[in-house]
């Protein structure tokens, strides 16, 4: 089932440590040429959860942040620190490696962890993004990524790692 909002035209899927709903859902999408599905998942490593945008693929095992990061940029994904600054996020250990972009307004995450992602993005250079890191249809669009780009999976991407990127609480 597809969610529709009035100015979100975008949507990145991303499960946990799974690719199983990337394909049923941009076959779905298809009915609706205004609204694009970003492939993607989000992998548990060994030292926190990584969003790969990109790719309706998972990464070889072991999934640690460098074999995560090396998978996304053989296949030309992006890379975003999911929510660093609550459970299952690494923290400031993101420093440690060559990561696209921070998730920094999650819609899961407690204002000060978003903050702190915030600081995080900013102090290594990196994009902010953020997530609704929905599990229920109820916690969609809470949160939103305005991106400065046409409307393509490469396209978005590609802004995204240009950092013409801004999240925001969604109004409206």
């Amino acid at each position: 089932m597809l969610s529709a909002h009035s100015f979100i035209k975008a949507v990145a899927v991303t499960d946990h440590d799974s690719v199983r709903g990337v394909k049923p859902t941009v076959e779905l999408a298809k009915a609706y040429p205004d609204i694009l599905i970003i492939p993607g998942v989000e992998i548990s490593t060994d030292r926190g959860d990584v969003l790969i945008w990109g790719t309706d693929e998972l990464p070889p095992k072991p999934w640690s942040p460098e074999c995560v990061v090396d998978f996304a940029k053989t296949v030309g994904a992006v890379t975003s620190v999911a929510h660093p600054f609550r459970e299952y996020g690494m923290g400031d250990l993101a420093r440690n490696y060559k990561f696209d972009a921070i998730e920094v307004l999650n819609g899961n995450s407690s204002a000060k962890a978003n903050s702190e992602a915030k600081a995080l993005a900013k102090s290594m250079g990196l994009p902010g993004t953020a997530g609704s890191d929905a599990h229920q249809m109820s916690e969609l669009f809470r949160v939103n990524a305005k991106i400065d780009s046409e409307l393509t999976v490469e396209a978005v991407l590609k802004a995204i790692k240009k950092g013409l990127v801004s999240a925001q609480v969604t109004k409206g």
